[in-house]
């Protein structure tokens, strides 16, 4: 049979447990923490629905994808009729975009100035892209591909990251 000074110290024990638990649990980040901030499900689904939404209001086919600020996808929309092309073109242009926190139109100027960054892993260099941002820090993009010009893309894409706002 266990004591009760047994059962009073295993009391003992088991509270103190479950206070430096919880204390840990609601400690401030330790040093050498980063905290980043990234776009819910819902945000992204907003965004992504809208860029395709203003693509078939002006008749287009597109396809569009949603990156966190990783450059992992969150999501991808193929739209009625896009283009098998365009679904992989619209997470490179949304990784590019993030990568360099840029819109990707802007980007085709500094590619010309260093042509060795089209030869980075998941970029493509083509207007369609807008990064979407927390103040100044980038935290996902929005890409579109598969209109007839990249311009019409960035556009579309634009429309996405506007939503956002509203």
């Amino acid at each position: 049979m266990i004591s009760t000074r047994t059962r009073i110290a295993a009391a003992v024990a088991a509270l103190a447990i479950t206070t430096v638990g919880a204390v840990s649990a609601t400690a401030a980040p330790a040093t050498g923490v980063v905290q980043t901030s990234h776009l819910t499900i819902a945000s992204a689904q907003k965004a992504a629905q809208a860029a395709l939404n203003a693509a078939t209001k002006a008749g287009q086919h597109v396809s569009v994808a949603v990156v966190d600020r990783d450059g992992n996808t969150v999501l991808t929309l193929r739209g009625d009729g896009a283009g098998p092309q365009s679904y992989s073109s619209a997470q490179q242009k949304a990784f590019t975009a993030v990568s360099w926190n840029a819109k990707t139109s802007e980007l085709v100027g500094r590619l010309q100035q260093t042509p060795t960054l089209k030869d980075i892993e998941g970029t493509l260099f083509l207007a369609g892209a807008v990064p979407v941002t927390a103040g100044a820090t980038p935290i996902a993009a929005v890409g579109v591909a598969g209109a007839p010009s990249g311009a019409q893309d960035e556009t579309f894409a634009q429309a996405g990251v506007d939503a956002l706002g509203k």
